[in-house]
């Protein structure tokens, strides 16, 4: 019994540094995204497309290669933000009138996935996990602020978006790094029974 629950976690904890990637890639992308609001509005539409195309990538290879709990939700959002990523690049006209929908739902998709994973690593006796919570949470209330009212999203859809990344991206180093602690815990265990 003990042995398949240590299988259990170390196939959730394989590639932790995953998440971290992500979770770089879309604070870089939220910080770019404060920082030249005069850009062109098109220009934007191009880089979060090319940023939803590769932030499903990477989701996408974390779920396909931990089996953890929420794997399936994982293996969704990644699959979802590839097409997204693909119709934002294809259609970027369409892009600027739709985004702040993109965004909410993506930001609102991650949301409960954070929640989901901050169930689970308290499950796993991460003793923080209320921080995971407590991001996933704020990261669904932007969600349902862009969601609410899309016209004053698109008013404002660059600092809203910036923030969604920026939400976005410090859960997923945070939780990078409790998987990360999961991992460490695994192998002194695994050192203490000689494994």
């Amino acid at each position: 019994m003990e042995n398949k629950i240590y299988k259990t976690i170390e196939s959730a904890i394989k590639h932790w540094y995953l998440p971290l990637i992500v979770g770089i890639l879309l604070i870089v992308l939220g910080i770019w995204t404060l920082t030249t609001p005069l850009e062109s509005y098109l220009m934007l539409s191009i880089v979060f497309a090319v940023g939803f195309f590769l932030s499903g990538v990477f989701e996408m290879i974390f779920a396909l290669t931990n089996k953890h709990k929420s794997w399936g939700w994982s293996l969704a959002l990644g699959i979802l933000s590839i097409i997204i990523g693909l119709l934002l690049i294809m259609n970027p006209a369409i892009s600027m009138v739709t985004l702040p929908f993109y965004v909410g739902f993506m930001l609102l998709f991650h949301s409960i996935l954070g929640i989901s994973s901050a169930y689970e690593m308290r499950r796993y006796g991460i003793m923080d996990w209320g921080w995971l919570m407590l991001v996933a949470v704020l990261g669904m209330i932007f969600s349902f602020i862009m969601l609410w009212n899309p016209i004053f999203a698109g008013l404002n859809i660059v600092v809203w978006t910036g923030i969604a990344f920026l939400v976005t991206g410090i859960y997923m180093i945070y939780f990078s790094t409790r998987l990360n602690k999961l991992n460490k815990l695994l192998k002194k265990m695994k050192k203490e029974l000689g494994e």
